[in-house]
This record gives C-alpha cells, sequence and structure tokens, in this order.
C-alpha cells in the first residue's frame, strides 16, 4: 500500500478539482476506477512516458481497479495537443504494428497481472451518428479554438481539421463508459481529460479527477519528444540508456530521481543534499545506475557503468565498438553518420554537426559538407558516449 500523501505528491503536477478532495477519496478505502490511455502512434515508449505508467502502477499495487488504456480507436483521429500542425492519421494496420511492441516494453514498469487492458475501439466504434451529436452537445467549439496551439495554427492559417474537434470528446466517452474515477496523463492531456469530468458530471452527476503528471526533459533540455532526437528509449540497451542519462543538465538530476525511478523520497533528499558540496557527477553516476537496473538488471547496470567509466571518464577508445567496412575510398561526412546508424538521417546528422557533436580519431567535424577519406581504421563517435569503428576494402 503507498503513503497516500506520496501517491498525489510525487510525480504529480496538478490534480484537478483540488488535492485535498482526491485525499479525502482515497482515505475512503473505496476501490476507485483508475486510467491511463496511450494512442500506438509510435512503436517505442520513452523514459518519459514511463512517468504515467509508474504512477498507474502505484495506483494498481494500493489494490484500485487499473486500466491501461490502448487508443486505437482514437488513433484513427490523431491527438494534436501538442503539436503545431495536424497529425496524419493512421491506418489500422498501421495502428496495430505500432501496438505489438507496447506491451513488452511497458512491462518493465508496469505489472500487467495487476491491470486490465482495454482497447477504445470497444465502445466507441459501436456509437451511432445520433449518440455522437448528444456527446457534442455538451463542449463549445470555443473551448478548442482558444486553445494556444490551435489559436496559433488558426493565426498562421494552418489547417484545423474538423475531426480534431472530436478528439477530446471521444476521450472524454472513454472516462464515462468506463465510469472513471481518476484519469491520469501529462499535462498536455489536461483539456481532454477535463472532457471526460465533464461528461462524468452531466451524465452521471459524478465528480471525477484529473491527476496530471509533468513532461520529462531530455538530456538536452528539451521535451523528451522522438522529433527533438532527445528520447531515453526503453528499448535503448543499457549502455545507451546510462550513457544518455550520464548527458543530462545537472539541474535536471533530483527531477529524474523523482519521476523516473523507485528510490525512496528519503534517499533522494539524502542526494539533493549531497549536490550542494559535491561533484554532481558522482549523484548523477548513481541516478544512472539506478535507471539502468530498473529496466533491466543489476548486472546489467555494473556492466554500463564500467563501459562508460572506461571510455567516458578514462577516455579509452572503446576496441569493442561495432565495425563498419565501406568498400569505396571516400564519403560525405552525412552519408557516413547515417550509413553506421549514428543519425536517423540527413537532417539530424547537419544537425548533429553544427551542434558540435561529431568527432573522428578524437578531431571535431565542423562542416557538414567535408568528405571523410577512409584510408585508415578510424572511430566516429557522437557526443560523448556512441562510437563506431570505421575501415575499407
Amino acid at each position: 500500500m503507498h503513503d497516500i500523501e506520496e501517491l498525489v505528491t510525487r510525480g504529480v503536477a496538478n490534480i484537478i478539482p483540488q488535492k485535498v478532495a482526491l485525499e479525502k477519496l482515497l482515505e475512503s478505502g473505496k476501490k476507485l476506477n483508475i486510467y491511463m490511455g496511450i494512442d500506438p502512434t509510435a512503436t517505442k515508449i520513452h523514459l518519459g512516458h514511463t512517468v504515467g505508467l509508474r504512477k498507474l502502477g502505484e495506483f494498481a499495487k494500493s489494490g484500485h481497479n487499473v486500466t491501461f488504456l490502448i487508443g486505437d480507436f482514437t488513433a484513427l483521429i490523431g491527438d494534436t495537443s501538442d503539436k503545431d500542425s495536424e497529425r496524419p492519421s493512421l491506418s489500422k494496420e498501421e495502428i496495430e504494428e505500432n501496438f505489438r511492441t507496447y506491451r513488452k516494453q511497458a512491462e518493465k514498469i508496469l505489472d500487467f497481472s495487476k491491470v486490465q487492458v482495454k482497447f477504445n475501439s470497444e465502445w466507441l466504434k459501436k456509437l451511432s451518428f445520433e449518440d455522437i451529436v448528444k456527446l457534442t452537445q455538451h463542449f463549445s467549439a470555443g473551448d478548442f479554438t482558444s486553445r494556444e496551439l490551435v489559436k496559433k495554427r488558426l493565426s498562421e492559417g494552418k489547417k484545423v481539421g474538423l475531426h480534431e474537434f472530436m478528439y477530446p470528446v471521444m476521450q472524454g466517452y472513454d472516462s464515462y463508459f468506463m465510469d472513471t474515477d481518476i484519469q491520469v496523463g501529462g499535462t498536455d492531456q489536461t483539456f481532454n481529460m477535463q472532457a471526460g469530468r465533464t461528461l462524468q458530471k452531466d451524465l452521471r452527476n459524478k465528480e471525477s479527477f484529473v491527476l496530471t503528471t509533468p513532461i520529462l526533459e531530455g538530456p538536452d533540455g528539451r521535451k523528451m519528444s522522438k522529433s527533438y532526437g532527445n528520447a531515453i528509449w526503453l528499448e535503448d540497451t543499457p549502455d545507451d540508456i546510462y550513457a544518455k542519462v550520464m548527458a543530462i543538465e545537472d539541474r535536471l538530476i533530483i527531477t529524474y530521481f523523482l519521476l523516473v525511478t523507485y528510490v525512496p523520497a528519503g534517499k533522494i533528499e539524502e542526494y539533493e543534499e549531497r549536490l550542494k558540496n559535491e561533484n554532481p557527477i558522482n549523484i548523477k553516476k548513481i541516478l544512472a545506475f539506478e535507471i539502468v537496473k530498473e529496466l533491466y538488471s543489476e548486472k546489467d547496470a555494473n556492466e554500463a557503468q564500467g563501459k562508460f567509466e572506461r571510455t567516458v571518464q578514462n577516455k579509452e577508445t572503446p576496441q569493442e565498438s561495432e565495425l563498419f567496412t565501406f568498400d569505396i575510398s571516400e564519403l560525405p561526412i552525412i552519408e557516413l553518420l547515417t550509413k553506421t546508424k549514428m543519425a536517423n538521417s540527413n537532417s539530424h546528422a547537419k544537425r548533429l554537426i553544427e551542434q558540435g557533436g561529431v568527432s573522428i580519431n578524437d578531431k571535431l567535424i565542423e562542416n557538414s559538407a567535408d568528405f571523410i577519406k577512409l584510408d585508415k581504421v578510424l572511430f566516429l563517435k557522437v557526443g560523448k558516449r556512441r562510437v563506431v569503428k570505421i575501415t575499407s576494402k
């Protein structure tokens, strides 16, 4: 059983309508209906997604009815809550393909023996047009168009699809259909989750709650996102996860401990005190070790830490680096980065170079138009941690 104060505080950005009322409900001992939804619009889950998953898991361990909802129907519409352009609709086949890896990744955080998995197509596809019209009568178009990103798109003359108005209505119906007491989601989902509160109040005269979790920042200080190329993926290797965590800004150390580890609050306070007088790298190594241990194992964490200390702190060149062999004498640096999978696109490769993050045999690459001669063994490095070995036939 989790302490109620920690349940409604740690990893929580906001509670609507109020924290005190939710604490009172939790103290009543009533078994609550709680859910968090994920639309399978991509194939991977990153560390930022686990903030909500952890909170969901805490409620499950406390004995509540917890549902992990797969938005296979709402994904057909596409949520643009945090997007500055219309999100392309996905086909049913794409949604099914994306979902294949979700549970496997989420299992690193969530104990599915204590959680129900549901798909919202189960009820949303059964709604008639009359049902949908009646649902929309509970909402105002002005509420939707007043949202900042929507206003921005309209002011710039960008398209705002009529179907986008339906997304919060559909998400609200998810909450109503499951008779939800608490919805869990990121702060960017606040508007959509409020729709659920509206329907619960209007149709059941029931007060329900929205619990929002903070948006995790990536190593570069921006929102962790695939589009920014700063995500720490749950499918990353232990070595990559350890190294990426070591690259976060010092100001994020305690935030990461609180949001993406199970380290007790008292221990985190101790680390916070140590940070006042100690080199942050010492505490960051504890953090990176803990995250790898929780996602993989203590053995993997020990190996990842050892490799980091050898190759980064002691500046040893990793002889076991992945080897790429080419049968030509030279390649453009952009192409070299993409062919070795150090960059996922030409634009990503160019950005890495512009940010001063690419070197060959410890010599910084400053011009994205450079051609690299492959006349000897080369070690291509991106950032402080990723290294591949290059040779030519």
